[in-house]
């Protein structure tokens, strides 16, 4: 059947009408997707809007910026357990801080940290899995906890500067959720696309093959190597366990791979060690000034897991978090909890005195 010339002629205007209108749905769609976004809650059980907050709200107190500090401390290396701050990395043999001992008393960590010497390494955890800092960030977005006393930690951090010790601050990378709530597109998914994945713990994970993830991440770095840390632990440098349950298309070995590689050309240095906190010997350390930790070994274990790394110098370079004495672990570089150190020296004292 042929059409007559005025029922093409209106067909086109009609089709060109909805057009016209399917464009403008589509750009209202867009807007709408964009307006809406400051609204949508994640949880657990997925995505909800809630209208009733305001876009500018935020979980916790806004980060200030710390105290100008005049002075600049000297570091002072001697003792057998300092460390050499030169080119070829040297074994650590020293104490953790961990965020439940910042929650107590600040006069009996420096209590034990009097007992130590100079060069003596001191780990401090100054960010975990929810993304509040312990201590005063002037990062843009950084939100300070509320459970710690911030200023407190500023001027614990301070003191450990002025005691000589060599400084690592452990802070959590990929498992962030104030970053990831406030950065979607940066997390990793659910199956269902609902909304970015949720750990057990309530925490959102990061994409390691996201620009702005890593830029998140070395901003942070650069900025504790400014406050005078000699070294970053970047801790849950890995993605999470359950890989069934959120969305990842790339190989996962390369990405974490290539986030390491990044970020230490960022922010390595020859008096700068950038370290990573994984769940495997087996993490490939990119080349330059790096360390492994590990965490949750058994001493019956920790020969068997130190064969399996791949990289050079396994006694230096491989540290394990310990919470016993066991002196199995003092083969590798090891740290224990700071409460503990008031046995260890003694026994280190006794050894040198006989």
């Amino acid at each position: 059947m042929r059409l007559t010339y005025k029922t093409r002629r209106t067909l086109q205007r009609v089709t060109t009408v909805i057009l016209a209108i399917a464009l403008v749905l589509i750009l209202f769609g867009f807007c709408w997707n964009i307006w809406v976004e400051r609204y949508v809650v994640y949880t657990r059980e997925g995505a909800t809007l809630d209208f009733s907050r305001s876009p500018l709200d935020t979980v916790g107190v806004i980060a200030t910026p710390p105290k100008a500090d005049d002075s600049v401390s000297i570091f002072y290396n001697e003792g057998s357990d300092a460390v050499e701050l030169t080119t070829e990395l040297t074994a650590l043999n020293g104490y953790y801080i961990s965020y439940e001992a910042l929650k107590g008393s600040m006069d009996e960590i420096k209590t034990d940290l009097n007992r130590l010497k100079a060069g003596t390494p001191i780990m401090i955890e100054l960010k975990g899995g929810y993304g509040s800092f312990y201590y005063s960030s002037n990062l843009t977005g950084a939100v300070s906890s509320a459970s710690v006393n911030v200023t407190a930690v500023d001027e614990l951090i301070q003191y450990i500067r002025s005691k000589g010790f060599y400084m690592i601050a452990k802070i959590s990378a990929f498992r962030d959720y104030d970053f990831g709530n406030r950065n979607v597109t940066s997390g990793l998914y659910m199956k269902s696309r609902a909304g970015l994945w949720m750990d057990s713990g309530g925490c959102f994970w990061l994409d390691p093959t996201s620009a702005n993830t890593l830029n998140w991440i070395t901003s942070i770095a650069n900025e504790v190597k400014d406050l005078g840390f000699n070294e970053v632990m970047l801790d849950n440098f890995r993605f999470p366990a359950e890989t069934d349950k959120y969305i990842f298309t790339g190989n996962m070995d390369e990405a974490i791979s290539a986030a390491a590689t990044t970020i230490m050309a960022s922010c390595a240095s020859d008096t700068f060690v950038v370290s990573f906190g994984a769940a495997t010997p087996a993490f490939p350390l990119p080349d330059g000034r790096s360390r492994l930790y590990l965490s949750d070994v058994s001493a019956q274990d920790v020969a068997a897991r130190a064969s399996q790394a791949t990289f050079e110098n396994p006694e230096a370079r491989l540290v394990f978090l310990s919470d016993t004495n066991d002196t199995r672990f003092d083969s590798y570089s090891v740290l224990r909890p700071l409460s503990v150190s008031e046995g260890l020296e003694a026994q280190k004292a006794d050894m040198e005195n006989k």
